[in-house]
């Protein structure tokens, strides 16, 4: 993270996670139904700094799963109306995933898992119909 604050208002504000701790201008801690932390954001080595360039090693995305087709589509929602840019859209057969990126360009994958006597037999990527997903927001 290069900016603390601004990494902070995106997972809190826009995907909806709750802050548990902070520590300063140097670190937080977020996560999902109160426990101590999902999410770990820190600039203890990357304050004001930039993305990593492509090609170059280093995390890909995090995945951030849903209980349910609607509980996805109400995240999906919400990052469509802060105006953040979705980047993908993918049926996978067992699951529908939205791809996107934070503000530090950090892969996001917000996603839901199909009932497991819906999976096909082989995985698939697909396009996902991204307006009939928030039709159910």
């Amino acid at each position: 993270m290069s900016d603390l604050d601004r990494a902070i208002a995106f997972y809190r504000d826009v995907l909806g996670f709750e802050l548990q701790h902070r520590y300063g201008d140097q670190a937080a801690f977020l996560s999902a139904g109160g426990y101590h932390h999902h999410i770990g954001l820190n600039t203890w080595e990357s304050l004001g700094g930039s993305p990593p360039p492509r090609g170059t090693t280093g995390l890909y995305h995090v995945a951030i799963r849903y209980p349910d087709r609607q509980t996805l589509a109400q995240a999906v929602k919400a990052v469509v109306d802060a105006g953040v840019p979705l980047s993908g859209a993918s049926d996978h057969g067992v699951s529908e995933a939205i791809y996107l990126h934070d503000p530090d360009e950090n892969g996001i994958e917000l996603y839901r898992d199909r009932p497991r006597d819906q999976w096909p037999d082989d995985m698939y990527t697909a396009p996902l119909d991204v307006q009939a997903l928030l039709a159910e927001a």
